[in-house]
C-alpha cells in the first residue's frame, strides 16, 4: 500500500511494486503525478515509470539526491549558451558576445578556456570587436580566477564598481521541482503579456531575439486578479536548465511568486532530461538569494564586468 500522497508530488521517493510477472522491484525517482488509480515517478535518467496503484507494495518519500560537486568550467560556458547573444565571435575558445549594448551578458567576452593567443594579444582583440560596435570592451570575469588576474594585470578595471559581485547559484533539479502554490502557464514562445510584465518601460529592440535565440526555452507566468504579475524564462542546455529574467509586479512581492515560477520552469524541465539548474544574482539583492538558497541553491562562482576604458 502507498504511504505517499499529492503533497510528495515533485519530491523524492521510493517505490516497490510488483511486475506483470509477480516479481517485486524498486522505482527511486521523483514523483510526477499521484492519484487514486496511478502515480508517476520520474527516474534520474528523465524515464518516466507509470504505475498501477494495486501493484504497489509500499512507498515513502526519500531525503533529495546530494548536491554534487560542479564543473565550473561547464557551467561557466553553459551560462553563454543558455541565453545567447544577438552577434557571437570566437577567438580561440573565447566567446565574443554583442547585442547592441542590453545587458552585459550579451556584450562581454567569456574568456572561457583557450583564446589561442598570448593573453595581452587576445585581449586586445576582444577590445577591437566592442569598438567596431561602439561598445564599450567587457570582460566577464570570475573572481578568483586566472583571467581576472590577467585582465588586471593588463590594467582592466571594475566596470560596475557601484554594484556588487553578481552570483552564479547551482543545485539538483529534484531539489526545486516542488508542486507551485499557483498555476503557472509554461509556454514555448512569449506573448505581449510576458514582455509587458517583464519590462518597466519599453522593451529594448535585442531583447526578443537574446530571449528567444536558445534552441529549448519556456516562459513562465503566473496570472492573478486578471492580469499577468510574475514572469521567469527558463532554457535547457543539456541537462541543465538555466532560470534567469524572474520578475514579480512589487504588488504581488514576498507571496511566493518567484518560488512557484523556479518550480514550475524545473517541472518543465524534468521531463525534457533536466537533472542541474542554475541562475544569476547580484549579491546585494538580499530578497531574491534568501529565496534561492531557500531552493537548495548554492554559489559555484561569482563575477564581475570588467572594461579597458
Amino acid at each position: 500500500m502507498s504511504g505517499l500522497s499529492t503533497r510528495d508530488i515533485g519530491h523524492r521517493v521510493v517505490v516497490r511494486h510488483r511486475l506483470d510477472g509477480g516479481q517485486a522491484t524498486d522505482v527511486i525517482g521523483v514523483l510526477q503525478s499521484y492519484d487514486e488509480q496511478t502515480l508517476e515517478v520520474r527516474h534520474a535518467d528523465s524515464t518516466p515509470y507509470r504505475i498501477h496503484q494495486t501493484a504497489v507494495v509500499a512507498a515513502k518519500p526519500i531525503p533529495p539526491m546530494p548536491l554534487r560537486r560542479v564543473d565550473v568550467e561547464q557551467l561557466f560556458l553553459t551560462t553563454a549558451l543558455g541565453r545567447p547573444a544577438v552577434e557571437t565571435l570566437y577567438v580561440g575558445e573565447w566567446l565574443l558576445r554583442a547585442s547592441g549594448g542590453w545587458t552585459g551578458r550579451g556584450n562581454s567576452v567569456l574568456p572561457a578556456g583557450d583564446p589561442g593567443l598570448p593573453f595581452s594579444d587576445a585581449a586586445k582583440q576582444v577590445e577591437a570587436f566592442y569598438l567596431e560596435r561602439a561598445l564599450p570592451p567587457l570582460a566577464l570575469a570570475r573572481i578568483g580566477y586566472p583571467e581576472f588576474e590577467e585582465f588586471t594585470g593588463l590594467g582592466w578595471i571594475d566596470a560596475r564598481p557601484a554594484k556588487s559581485d553578481a552570483l552564479v547559484l547551482h543545485t539538483t533539479l529534484d531539489h526545486v521541482n516542488g508542486v507551485p502554490a499557483y498555476e503557472v502557464l509554461v509556454a514555448g514562445r512569449p506573448d505581449a503579456e510576458w514582455y509587458e510584465a517583464a519590462f518597466d518601460d519599453q522593451v529594448p529592440a535585442t531583447a526578443p531575439p537574446v530571449m528567444e535565440g536558445a534552441p529549448k526555452a519556456a516562459f513562465a507566468s503566473v496570472e492573478l486578479d486578471g492580469r499577468v504579475v510574475a514572469v521567469a524564462r527558463g532554457s535547457m542546455t543539456g541537462h541543465w536548465l538555466g532560470v534567469d529574467a524572474v520578475r514579480v509586479d512589487p504588488a504581488y512581492r514576498r507571496r511566493g511568486l518567484a518560488t512557484a515560477l523556479v518550480q514550475g520552469l524545473a517541472r518543465w524541465a524534468g521531463p525534457a532530461g533536466g537533472r542541474r539548474t542554475y541562475l544569476e544574482v547580484e549579491e546585494e539583492n538580499v530578497g531574491a538569494l534568501t529565496i534561492y538558497t531557500a531552493l537548495g541553491y548554492v554559489e559555484a562562482y561569482r563575477y564581475r564586468y570588467l572594461t579597458s576604458r
